[in-house]
């Protein structure tokens, strides 16, 4: 008989979770909606106690999705609790997420509790959600260095008290395969309810074993799987969901009668916005979803390849979405074409965001021979996370060479009316931004800027990526141009913006 796997996704909760990351409320809803169409079985929204924003995320991602789960993280605390429910209890299929630590190190330096005492503490706060919703996980945290005698018994307590799920976490990464699918393998043996209960593992990537250790688990008992689109996370990341699957998939022949979801076709497109909206890219020699990950350089390769693809590649691009350009957009091409090439790369824009990016592409074609998929994907991606632009961009002009001082004269619009600064850097990019700088009338700090090709060619897209950072908050803008200097401009720019919609207008009277 077939076992079924629940797919877990934390990439809005411990995902966002990584060092840098801000999405706001539109691009976590975006995020969300797109892990619904790649079949996620539940979908954790965030920790709603954690921020007033965070609250009205899960609410927002609560309220708009209808296929999967959406749990919200708390603490054993009541008032968390209490605040998870206000959150999730929109969703068709809520659940709350309660987690406690259990390890004599959490213990004794983190929660200063007795074993005796958690214990207690667990049973009565998944007693306490359980009035409030039929569907409660409980995490032991820090799991995989719990006295194992006591980690038996809370699950076992914890599922009398009605607990539905119980995740085991390896919450520093610290286990190894072979140990962790045994700690499974012994719940499985010694926790005498245990059939009650979806078993969860949630494994952090801390020694590169966050994968390995779920799907060891799994193998052992686990039947549902907690992992984050790109392995993000804190430190080191979690498991990354589409090693996991694609290993599934890959390995029919090893991982025997397992079933999942999964929709793997809406793997790479789930990838690339996550990649775009957090600003984290992914590494070129990522499994399943790097850029070279079916790319063959080595000339033995290429001929195994060409001869016969199951020689160098276990999967087919295509398996994962990512497939050629079937046709190329050019400057007569018309909307009808441009709004089935939408609908083919997996996009549901409304009439309205059509019209912007047909705008978009039309303004592209005229500066392109020919316009491909990735370049279309990367113009929509700037209006999945548009959000109110209190300044606009009206013109630059920029001045620089090898033996001249790098100038800018940057001109927005604010409020119907044109504003304009100068000003001079170390580079052209530089100088835009310290003009940009002067307009705004606050300062922030640049912690990162990344700028790379979408595609091939002297003609190609620039998408240019920076963090800012201001009252200890990260914010990402992004802009794309077939010019760099006007993407950078279009990415800073767009970091303001952000800036000013979380922490209001006041902010701009600031010196």
């Amino acid at each position: 008989m077939a076992t079924q796997i629940k797919i877990f996704d934390t990439t809005l909760r411990d995902g966002e979770q990584t060092p840098g990351v801000n999405l706001n409320i539109n691009e976590k809803l975006e995020v969300a909606k797109q892990l619904e169409k790649l079949g996620v079985d539940i979908i954790e929204a965030g920790f709603a106690i954690a921020s007033p924003g965070d609250f009205e995320a899960v609410k927002a991602v609560a309220e708009n999705i209808k296929n999967s789960t959406i749990a919200s993280l708390c603490r054993a605390v009541e008032k968390d609790i209490d605040r998870a429910w206000e959150a999730v209890q929109y969703a068709k299929k809520p659940r709350i997420h309660t987690f406690l630590a259990t390890s004599e190190i959490h213990l004794k330096y983190k929660l200063k509790m007795t074993e005796e005492e958690a214990l207690q503490r667990a049973i009565s706060m998944v007693k306490y959600a359980k009035k409030y919703c039929e569907d409660v996980e409980f995490s032991a945290e820090d799991a995989s260095r719990t006295r194992i005698d006591f980690l038996y018994k809370v699950v076992e307590e914890v599922i009398k008290a009605g607990a539905t799920v119980v995740n085991i976490p390896d919450t520093v990464g610290y286990s190894t395969p072979s140990e962790f699918g045994g700690l499974i393998k012994g719940i499985k043996n010694n926790v005498p309810n245990i059939d009650k209960v979806d078993i969860s593992v949630h494994c952090h990537n801390d020694l590169g074993l966050a994968v390995a250790n779920s799907l060891a688990a799994m193998v052992n008992g686990a039947t549902q799987l907690e992992c984050t689109i790109n392995g993000l996370g804190e430190r080191a990341g979690n498991a990354s969901m589409e090693e996991i699957v694609m290993g599934l998939n890959t390995r029919k022949d090893y991982y025997k009668d397992i079933t999942h979801n999964i929709d793997t076709v809406q793997i790479y497109r789930t990838s690339k916005l996550v990649s775009s909206l957090t600003g984290v890219n992914v590494q070129p020699n990522k499994a399943v979803v790097g850029a070279n990950a079916f790319a063959h350089e080595s000339g033995i390769h290429q001929h195994g390849v060409l001869s016969e693809k199951s020689t160098y590649e276990i999967m087919t691009p295509e398996s994962i979405g990512l497939t050629q350009n079937r046709m190329v957009l050019g400057k007569l091409s018309g909307r009808h074409a441009f709004e089935e090439r939408l609908k083919e790369l997996g996009y549901s824009l409304s009439a309205e965001e059509t019209q912007k990016a047909f705008e978009q592409f039309k303004g592209l074609a005229d500066k392109k021979k020919e316009v491909s998929d990735r370049d279309i994907e990367a113009l929509v991606k700037e209006k999945v996370s548009e959000i109110p632009e209190v300044f606009e961009l009206d013109s630059f002009q920029i001045s620089s060479g090898n033996r001249v001082i790098a100038n800018s004269v940057i001109s927005l619009k604010r409020n119907g009316n044109i504003i304009s600064e100068a000003a001079t850097g170390d580079g052209p990019v530089d100088a835009a931004f310290n003009a940009m700088d002067r307009l705004i009338g606050f300062s922030i700090e640049l912690e990162e800027y990344s700028l790379k090709a979408v595609t091939e060619g002297k003609d190609a897209l620039g998408e240019v990526t920076v963090k800012a950072f201001k009252d200890g908050k990260f914010f990402i803008g992004r802009g794309v141009s077939t010019d760099i200097v006007e993407a950078s401009v279009k990415a800073y720019l767009n970091a303001i913006n952000r800036i000013i919609a979380e922490l209001g207008d006041s902010i701009i009277s600031k010196n």
